[in-house]
This record gives C-alpha cells, structure tokens and sequence, in this order.
C-alpha cells in the first residue's frame, strides 16, 4: 500500500524528499524505508518513474537558473555573483561523481546556455 502511494505521488511529480513528508503528514508513515524495506528513490526507480536527472542535481541547475535571472537584472551584485559561481562549481562536482557511478551519460556536460532547456 505504501509503495502504491509512492509511486502515484512521483506520477504527480513530487520529489522524494516532498513524498516522505506526504507519507509522514498525511498517511502517518514516519520512515518509508523501515515499512518497504528500501528508499524511496529506489522505490521510484524501481515502478519505471525515475526522473531524467537526479533530484540533487535538478535543484542545483534550478537554483543556478534563478541566481541566472537574478544576475540579469541586477548586473552589480556581485555576492550573487560568487553563489552562481558556486552553485555552478558543486554541478560540475556532482556530475562528475554521477557520471563515474553510470547515472549521468558521459557525453553530459554543465553549459549555462541550455540550463533552461533542461530545467523546464
């Protein structure tokens, strides 16, 4: 029953972190692991619903698409600058790590140009 509401949650497009706390709030599962016997994440994979990029790295190219934005329209500020540069710094780190474990293609590659094609 649990992993039933898993996997329709992720059809809905929540992220795991966003599943355990709707199992933990509304279902009353305060550990999906300790029930199923696996994560979440594996759970999801598991049912064929796994997303296209791992869920770390989407928020990172998300934030970096709002910094991006941000950065756009306020040209001067230059501590928002250093965090893109940052959160730029920890996708590159993060892909190189998903690449050597096979989850990431090794043609992939950070361009700050397609971002948004990527994101959306």
């Amino acid at each position: 029953e649990v992993e039933e509401i898993i996997i329709r949650l992720s059809g809905e497009g929540l992220s795991s972190a966003e599943i355990g706390t709707a199992l933990r709030d509304k279902h009353g599962v305060p550990d999906a692991k300790l029930v199923t016997g696996e994560r979440i994440s594996q759970t999801i994979a598991r049912s064929g619903n796994s997303p296209k990029y791992p869920e770390d790295l989407m928020s990172l190219m998300r934030r970096a698409l709002r910094l991006i934005d941000h950065l756009s329209q306020n040209g001067k500020d230059i501590h928002n600058r250093r965090q893109l540069e940052l959160c730029e710094s920890k996708i590159r780190r993060l892909s190189r790590y998903y690449k050597e474990n096979k989850r990431l293609g090794p043609e992939w590659t950070y361009k700050r140009d397609q971002l948004r094609l990527m994101v959306e």
